[in-house]
């Protein structure tokens, strides 16, 4: 056995414990967030949340980001533009329905991700790949159709779920290991741009004062934006691709689990199968053929 076989063999515990942790805080931001929404705007939230951790990243490591290429840069916009809408979506639509539903249909993104890369970059659907979009849309309609209509929140945050797909697929055909970082610290501080217009549109950005407030800022940008994104580098070199992605698609059962056990909030038996039947597609869906889309994706919550 080699010396990074064997290592990689004594990591992959501590590794796929460091993944689950990293996951579980990504699931805890839905409730996190809807609590927040209670005193601040959405475009507000996510201006602090983002412009903090666009700060940290942008000071850690600035030769990262300074030495992209002008394509780089240009990708790093798209990608910015991709996340902030996506988060902008989510947490609007977040208002109008439950932090556990959003949790779910923000799931959807894991399977949306092979239909946005076949059109934009012209990747394989394989037959497995149909049956998890499937799987998902029939789960998608027991959550959110009210009659023959979907939900207003539940239909703005499969919006957002969209978008984020947009940036995943995007991210997955422009990234490389030398300008990762580099792509994830230019497309935080558009998302921080994106936001703050949003904000000022709503009608200004106003400076957070109340000390839970401040403490969901805090979380979300340094626990859920930066922290979680270190604890998922360091884990996945660890991890098997295959692995670390079946990890990751706890992240919508996470969600729904805090909602329910912290949050107080009741999921009907409907509401539960069709959270079920959308992890069953994103389990379908990441254990298929990876023509599609890699597993090794980078993870929206910890950007």
């Amino acid at each position: 056995m080699t010396a990074d076989v064997t290592t990689r063999a004594n990591g992959q515990l501590p590794g796929t414990v460091g993944l689950v942790l990293a996951t579980a805080v990504w699931g805890s931001t839905f409730l996190v967030t809807k609590d927040a929404l209670d005193t601040l705007s959405v475009a507000n939230l996510l201006f602090w949340r983002f412009g903090i951790a666009a700060l940290i990243l942008l000071a850690v490591a600035p030769k990262r980001w300074l030495r992209l290429s002008p394509d780089e840069w240009r990708k790093g916009v798209w990608l910015g533009l991709f996340l902030g809408a996506g988060f902008l979506a989510q947490t609007e639509g977040l208002r109008y329905t439950s932090a556990a539903v959003s949790g779910f249909l923000t799931g959807l993104m894991v399977v949306l991700t092979p239909l946005v890369a076949a059109v934009l970059f012209g990747e394989q659907i394989t037959g497995r790949g149909w049956a998890a979009v499937a799987v998902a849309t029939a789960g998608l309609a027991l959550i959110s159709l009210n009659g023959w209509s979907l939900s207003p929140g539940s239909a703005i945050t499969v919006l957002g779920a969209l978008l984020f797909s947009l940036q995943i697929a995007s991210l997955s055909h422009w990234a490389t290991r030398d300008n990762s970082y580099g792509l994830t610290a230019v497309s935080v501080a558009v998302t921080t741009v994106v936001c703050g217009l949003a904000a000022v549109a709503g009608g200004g950005i106003s400076v957070p004062t109340q000390t839970d407030e401040l403490v969901a800022i805090l979380y979300l940008a340094i626990g859920a934006t930066c922290l979680g994104l270190v604890l998922q580098a360091w884990s996945q070199s660890y991890l098997s691709a295959t692995t670390a992605a079946i990890i990751m698609t706890l992240e919508p059962a996470f969600a729904g689990a805090i909602a329910v056990f912290i949050g107080g909030e009741v999921l009907t038996t409907r509401m539960w199968v069709g959270g079920l039947a959308i992890l069953a597609a994103m389990f379908i869906a990441e254990f298929g053929p990876r023509q599609c889309c890699d597993a090794e994706l980078q993870r929206v919550e910890a950007l």
